[in-house]
């Protein structure tokens, strides 16, 4: 599927008419697809390249030194989660991954740092922590500036979204689908959800299987073109917008059978404002035709209540 194409580099760098054109191309993908391909999107090809190596160095590590990063009681919000953990809400069936996830840094005495647990330091990789810091870095600023986007386009002022995401409780997340062994159970990787966050910023998957629900309810194929990045809406935007920004379906599917000896690398991040962001949907998106959909919630209520349904919190 041809998902739309925006070019960030319009918003950040164009004229105040390209500014509102962007956000209204932006807005109008989020309505009827839920997924667009940026180009132009500010992340340093060299980086994502470290990054990706950095990565699959990491997932080559034996099983011994991989587990010594993984951390009880954090719920898989940082550090490694072993082989088969998460499961897509309403499934049993645990996803055929292992992940690694890196969250946001807080100076001393920047902000209260009970919502911000410490990042898992590897030492086994060289330039791994260095590299997640500031591809982290990286992703926060794109992804800012596409909720700018969108803030215009729902009317809400450029900055609305601003003080909400400084210090957010984003998460960098390396996903390894590691190679099919035996006959596999199923013909998905990862099953179909809808993400958690505002919006989830995927950068380079390293081969296909991506696939979307249309709203004919056909499962299609998407990737982003050479140098793009994928982005689509989560459950926390569409909730707030109550449901006038999509949060598609999406799921992660096998490969054809000659390619099962193959590991897929993902690298999504999922852009979380603070936990005290009310979720309570925008007057402007209720109406007659349209009523409130949701109960009010704030972000870190939903997060606490989703991580348990995907079985990542007890």
């Amino acid at each position: 599927m041809n998902i739309p194409v925006v070019d960030l580099s319009l918003f950040v760098k164009g004229t105040p008419a390209q500014k509102v054109q962007f956000s209204a191309d932006l807005g109008k993908a989020f309505e009827e697809v839920g997924f667009v391909s940026v180009k132009n999107h500010g992340i340093d090809q060299l980086l994502i390249d470290s990054l990706y190596t950095n990565v699959q160095s990491f997932f080559g590590l034996p099983e011994n030194n991989k587990s010594n990063y993984e951390v009880p009681g954090l719920a898989g919000q940082r550090g490694y989660t072993s082989f088969g953990k998460e499961h897509a809400k309403g499934s049993d069936a645990p996803d055929l991954k292992e992940f690694f996830q890196f969250g946001q840094t807080v100076a001393a005495g920047e902000t209260s740092v009970e919502n911000y647990p410490d990042n898992v330091q590897v030492s086994d990789v060289a330039s791994f922590n260095e590299k997640f810091l500031e591809a982290y870095r990286a992703f926060e600023k794109s992804g800012g500036a596409l909720l700018s986007a969108i803030a215009i386009h729902l009317g809400l002022g450029e900055n609305y979204f601003e003080a909400h995401i400084h210090l957010g409780n984003s998460i960098l997340r390396a996903i390894h689908y590691p190679p099919i062994l035996n006959e596999p159970q199923s013909a998905i990787r990862a099953e179909q959800h809808e993400d958690i966050n505002l919006i989830t910023l995927l950068v380079g998957a390293s081969s296909d299987g991506l696939e979307i629900l249309s709203k004919e309810n056909e499962w299609l194929a998407v990737k982003a073109g050479p140098g793009e990045i994928v982005v689509n809406v989560g459950d926390m935007l569409q909730r707030l917008t109550n449901d006038r920004l999509k949060s598609t379906t999406h799921r992660v599917v096998n490969p054809p059978k000659e390619k099962w000896h193959t590991s897929r690398y993902s690298i999504p991040f999922f852009l979380h404002p603070k936990s005290n962001m009310s979720l309570a949907c925008l007057d402007s998106c209720i109406s007659e035709l349209q009523p409130k959909q949701y109960e009010d919630y704030t972000a870190g209520k939903y997060l606490d209540e989703r991580l348990r349904e995907i079985g990542l919190k007890n």
